[in-house]
């Protein structure tokens, strides 16, 4: 039986790969097969991090542990020496750069249990299908599920000390589900999750993108704080459903954005209404006027209104939670694709237009 001492035993075998020495096990916990322990990193959410996981699941595993739970967090300056702390001091990514091309699009809500991540992830689908370079960032990070919906099973894999993203659909996409081992909920703090959202940004390598998509966490907490701060030229796309209390709530997240000097592109309304099979008429279950009303007090677009349905998981490029391409929600969300697409091209080329006359 694996003891307290044999495990720090096998975990003081890993390096921390920026302070090269051995991890920092910061709490051990033995419970019949179950070993669960909390580390202690220089640095968060980097590839070494990824490689430092399945190495210490290995070396558990091997050891009898039938199952491993790993919870990271980043060292703090008074845990580390000056001269420890100057070797952690990461630059500022391409992608964030003044010269980046890339719109940044955030996709929130008021409340939860409006779709908010299924339109995230079929959006950036439409939008692949449409000819972009998306990438999608899974920001919900309590709540993370965009590789589920999407069918993604493979982790991000390591090249020249970079993350590379899954990709499917034509969407590269990053989420806290791949630094989870099986599925175990994430009980870190505010600070430290930005810090893990910060290194989506500086540790991955996602190449040449027109839209990077982050499907935000509901209501304004410290995510969606972090995101604004980080991302200072993010347009924002907010999702109802028709229920008045639904649109009422959602009508917070756009203010929010609007106080941090981000742009709202636009509304979606989800769960707009039922296609009835048997009367094939519209039944509208969730009421009717969310959307119109939130695009009135935020005085921007309605998008579109995506009907309660589900996809046909038979088909070759439909998943859990994503339409295909000839389904009839797909058709509706390459039509909002469009429109979102038309009206970022249009700002960015009046930007460019703008900048030439100075």
């Amino acid at each position: 039986m694996l003891t307290k001492e044999k495990v720090l035993k096998l975990a003081g075998m890993i390096q921390d790969p920026i302070l090269h020495k051995s991890v920092q096990v910061k709490e051990v916990k033995i419970k019949e097969n179950y070993v669960g322990l909390k580390v202690g990193l220089s640095k968060t959410g980097t590839p070494q991090q990824l490689e430092i996981q399945q190495k210490l699941v290995d070396l558990l595993k091997e050891a009898g542990a039938e199952s491993v739970g790993l919870r990271f967090e980043q060292l703090t300056l008074e845990e580390l020496t000056p001269d420890e702390a100057k070797k952690v001091n990461p630059g500022v990514p391409p992608l964030l750069s003044p010269n980046s091309k890339t719109a940044f699009i955030s996709i929130a809500s008021g409340k939860g249990g409006v779709g908010k991540s299924t339109v995230s992830s079929n959006l950036a689908v439409a939008l692949s299908r449409l000819g972009k370079k998306v990438g999608l960032i899974d920001a919900d990070i309590y709540g993370f599920s965009i590789p589920n919906m999407m069918g993604i099973e493979r982790r991000p894999e390591i090249v020249n000390d970079k993350i590379i993203p899954p990709e499917r659909f034509g969407v590269k996409v990053m989420s806290m589900a791949f630094f989870s081992e099986d599925n175990s909920p994430v009980l870190w703090r505010g600070p430290m999750l930005g810090k893990m959202l910060n290194s989506f940004f500086t540790e991955v390598n996602w190449g040449e993108l027109d839209y990077l998509l982050l499907d935000l966490p509901p209501g304004t907490g410290d995510i969606a704080l972090d995101v604004h701060s980080k991302l200072p030229t993010s347009k924002e796309i907010i999702v109802t459903t028709p229920h008045p209390t639904a649109a009422h709530v959602a009508v917070r997240a756009g203010k929010m954005a609007l106080k941090t000097n981000h742009e709202i592109l636009g509304v979606i309304e989800n769960m707009s209404y039922f296609q009835s099979e048997e009367t094939g008429k519209p039944e509208y279950v969730f009421g009717r006027g969310g959307g119109e009303t939130l695009k009135n007090e935020l005085a921007t677009d309605l998008f579109g209104q995506l009907p309660l349905a589900q996809p046909d998981e038979n088909s070759a490029d439909s998943s859990r939670s994503i339409y295909g391409a000839d389904h009839p929600v797909g058709k509706v969300y390459e039509s909002i694709a469009s429109r979102v697409a038309a009206k970022v091209e249009m700002e960015q080329f009046a930007d460019a237009v703008l900048e030439g006359m100075k």
